[in-house]
């Protein structure tokens, strides 16, 4: 299940508008997708109960910190909208169930001095130093008539992130937001612009939410492992009925029998049986138990097992490591 994850320290930084969006994107697609309102303000989980009911489903989530990470049955992709302010063990937290995170970042030397530091405690982690999650910038509220974006490029080049592109200030966000809507719930021809700064950021998340042939390579790859997983088994081949008879004489002796037959009930090993069957717990209670079965008479000899004859009347045995020496 791919989660994202947009997260900046500084407040104000476009967290709720990012997060929204992707979740409305993945909506769209047809996936079950929750937007987790992590952050105090539920500003998202605001926006949700302004959502129209014939708008694609989004599945709300607002809980306290310590249950976070606990996403409803049903859901295959999950955004989640973080606090300002987050570091040490909630922004290691956060990380280690993210596959991706996106920081928005405004043009302002405190924005980037804000976030700047939130990279350099993000890099430090050992899922994003790995690799394992994956680490972008967004501009938001940029002015196209600037060169704010240019800024923000060379700035988070700088700092080895990838710089995903720019999204525009304009009231088109504003006025789809407080109506439960994304500009992916707008139609094209009025959203053309803001859709085509969304492109570079949707290409950057696709392989992330939506692994190619992820549905095809998944039953072949499973089934591989279980292959590679499973025992190698050896079939012996079957001994022919002429040589189980002549392994066996036609006309047994009792006495034969008896050697042959195999003891049934017993888990003791090999080397306890029969002759240091005596020293283990509960034996002499088993060879009651069994001449009562047979209707043979008990025979209790008071004497210790370790101090009995070697052909004693009983049948018991003194092992050989246990017989004085000559």
């Amino acid at each position: 299940m791919p989660v994202i994850a947009v997260v900046n320290r500084k407040g104000g930084s476009g967290k709720s508008t990012l997060a929204a969006h992707i979740a409305a994107w993945c909506a769209r697609n047809g996936s079950s997708v929750m937007l987790g309102d992590v952050d105090r303000q539920q500003s998202a989980r605001s926006w949700l109960k302004r959502r129209g009911a014939d708008l694609p489903a989004i599945a709300p989530w607002a809980v306290d910190q310590k249950n976070m990470l606990r996403v409803p049955t049903g859901i295959t992709h999950v955004v989640l909208d973080t606090p300002g302010g987050m570091h040490g063990f909630e922004l290691a937290r956060v990380v280690m169930f993210a596959d991706a995170i996106i920081m928005p970042v405004c043009n302002s030397m405190f924005d980037r001095e804000s976030a700047a530091q939130c990279h350099a405690d993000l890099v430090a982690l050992p899922r994003v130093a790995s690799g394992r999650c994956r680490l972008a910038t967004v501009g938001m509220r940029i002015d196209g008539r600037t060169s704010a974006a240019k800024v923000l490029e060379e700035w988070s080049e700088g700092l080895g992130m990838p710089f995903l592109g720019a999204l525009r200030e304009t009231q088109l966000y504003v006025r789809s937001l407080e109506r439960g809507m994304t500009m992916f719930d707008l139609p094209a021809s009025a959203a053309a612009p803001d859709l085509a700064q969304w492109q570079p950021i949707l290409n950057w998340l696709r392989p992330t939410l939506y692994p190619p042939q992820a549905a095809n390579d998944a039953p072949e790859q499973a089934q591989a492992r279980t292959v590679a997983k499973a025992p190698a088994r050896v079939i012996a081949p079957r001994p022919s009925v002429a040589a189980t008879l002549g392994a066996r004489p036609l006309n047994p002796t009792p006495e034969q029998k008896a050697a042959a037959a195999p003891r049934l009930g017993s888990s003791l090993p090999g080397s306890l049986m029969p002759a240091q069957e005596s020293l283990v717990h509960g034996a002499r209670m088993s060879a009651q138990s069994t001449a009562r079965a047979v209707g043979r008479p008990i025979q209790v000899s008071s004497a210790p097992a370790m101090s009995r004859n070697v052909n004693s009347p009983d049948g018991q045995q003194i092992p050989q490591f246990l017989k004085r020496a000559t």
